[in-house]
């Protein structure tokens, strides 16, 4: 077994650990035996020298990402053992071989105790995207390891890190296939087809997590006038389209996303009349729709990605949802959403709240949403569950 450099908490720091929380954060760090550089494997110990766990270390506030509890040889083995457990739990929720589903997610960080990394399948292409140099140092391993578990199912690996590794790294990572080349990028949710564009566009190319809401929007969209707000790519527009929605319009501020979110229409609907498609700001769109929409789907990107952009994310959350309970017909529909993991299932649901009431409008929560069973959250890790959605009645 290899020797690790040792990573000593500070008296009673060890209670975290032993909840299983996979982050060590540098205020709960005594001292570090050894010269550490980032990414590198380290060993954590209590206090009074107890072995705990097994992570990579990391400058910043989250200084370990914890990837074992047990003390054990870190090799290939390993790794394609990690691998190999999420895959079974994808097999599990019925996505491998799926005939209508060939896209999702098969290692989502901390909920697959693999903090720090994400691997999306894109009907036979994985896209690798790692937010920690210690996973972005594993990835020909996690390359290789993926060819065998997926066999001939798996004809690239595709590595999507240039701008996910942390900055203060001196690592400059480049946008690189790992394994094959780039194939087919039309993949098919629930019989519904996209493309796919995970060299260029947002994320690993698709919003893999909204696809349960997706479905939930076709049951809701029959006869109705939908407008999907922040719409990227058209996912929820397609759905609406196949629950026979009235009309259907889409609105995101990137040219490129509208015209891909065209070419996803076309693709599914022979007759593309129902859908028009408008490349301008979310908010300037919202000002002036008053009685046009019975059902409106409000998805924007993160408002928030940490901490000290909280409070601008809750009035951006509050103007926004504010100006479609102005808007929205009377009995409409209302899908909204935060990606945001600083913003709390609290935070979101008081600034979504607070727009009702400066509305005047009586709202009802028809349901409340979340990421599905292929983006898992660790249930000693509650900051997994990033996604919050609901779904509101407006009289």
């Amino acid at each position: 077994m290899d020797n690790y450099s040792k990573v000593i908490l500070k008296s009673g720091k060890e209670q975290s650990i032993n909840r299983y929380h996979p982050w060590i954060f540098s205020g709960a760090i005594k001292l570090i035996n050894g010269d550490v550089k980032e990414g590198d494997i380290v060993e954590v110990y209590s206090n009074h020298n107890e072995f705990l766990a097994l992570g990579h270390y990391q400058i910043g506030t989250i200084t370990v990402r914890i990837f074992s509890f047990e003390k054990t040889e870190i090799n290939f083995e390993f790794w394609e053992k990690k691998l190999l457990k999420a895959y079974n739990l994808r097999k599990e929720i019925g996505l491998i071989d799926n005939k209508n589903t060939n896209v999702f997610r098969l290692v989502h960080g901390e909920g697959d105790d693999m903090p720090g990394a994400i691997i999306d399948f894109y009907n036979g292409t994985a896209v690798t995207q790692f937010h920690s140099i210690g996973m972005y140092l594993e990835r020909q391993t996690f390359a290789k390891a993926l060819k065998n578990i997926f066999g001939d199912k798996l004809n690239a690996v595709y590595d999507k890190s240039e701008s996910t590794i942390p900055f203060k790294s001196e690592i400059n990572p480049t946008n690189e296939y790992l394994l094959g080349e780039n194939k087919a990028n039309i993949v098919s949710e629930y019989g519904n087809k996209f493309k796919v564009d995970w060299e260029e566009g947002q994320k690993t190319g698709f919003f893999i997590d909204q696809r349960e809401n997706r479905k939930l929007i076709e049951y809701y969209s029959k006869d109705k006038s939908v407008l999907n707000v922040f719409g990227y790519t058209g996912g929820f527009s397609i759905y609406a389209m196949k629950g026979n929605a009235k009309l259907v319009h889409s609105v995101d501020s990137s040219k490129k996303a509208i015209e891909l979110t065209d070419e996803n229409i076309a693709l599914n609907f022979d007759d593309t009349s129902r859908h028009k498609s408008f490349a301008v700001d979310a908010f300037d769109f919202l000002k002036d729709i008053k009685n046009k929409y019975d059902l409106i789907i409000l998805d924007p990107p993160a408002f928030a990605k940490h901490n000290k952009a909280l409070n601008n994310a809750l009035k951006g959350y509050k103007k926004i949802n504010t100006r479609a309970f102005e808007q929205i017909r009377s009995g409409g529909i209302l899908f909204t959403f935060s990606c945001s993991q600083a913003v709390s299932k609290k935070n979101f649901r008081e600034a979504v709240f607070s727009a009702a009431a400066i509305s005047g409008r009586k709202v009802k929560i028809l349901h409340q949403l979340t990421q599905p069973s292929d983006h898992p959250v660790n249930i000693y890790h509650p900051e997994g569950e990033y996604l919050k959605g609901l779904v509101l009645y407006v009289e």
